[in-house]
């Protein structure tokens, strides 16, 4: 058996989690979490930085892209699977693995790393928020 993926579905994935990340964390949320994270609001990061950051930040999401259509791809040879539509499959994708990976690793940091409940939200939440448009845009192609 074959697994198919679809590396134009990957690219894709790619740049919309790059465009949902940048506006969960600037407009929706990004004086709340820069204030969480004790950032100065007034200090701008070096262009260098930044660059970096987002270089990092598109690996990233390639990675996050292409492990988690394989994820979907294997799942598909499991009896009945397909008669769950692609809704469904979105869904069971995403929370599924953000229950199980993200969100024991936000309530661990959140425990022992002192951060805050509200960092918590904004973190766990961009990571289902994330999970739910790649597994949409992957499910879909």
């Amino acid at each position: 058996m074959e697994l198919k993926i679809n590396i134009v579905a990957i690219l894709i994935a790619v740049v919309v989690n790059f465009i949902v990340g940048f506006i969960w964390y600037t407009p929706l949320f990004g004086k709340a979490w820069g204030k969480e994270m004790g950032q100065d609001p007034n200090m701008k990061p070096d262009k260098s930085v930044l660059f970096k950051g987002m270089a990092f930040m598109v690996i990233g999401n390639l990675l996050f892209a292409w492990v988690l259509a394989h994820n979907i791809a294997a799942w598909q040879f499991v009896p009945g699977i397909k008669e769950m539509g692609p809704l469904a499959n979105t869904l069971s994708t995403a929370v599924f693995t953000w229950l199980g990976f993200y969100l024991p690793g936000q309530l661990g940091a959140t425990v022992w790393e002192n951060n805050s409940w509200k960092l918590f939200a904004i973190n766990s939440g961009y990571h289902l928020v994330s999970l739910l448009v790649v597994a949409a845009i992957l499910t879909m192609f």
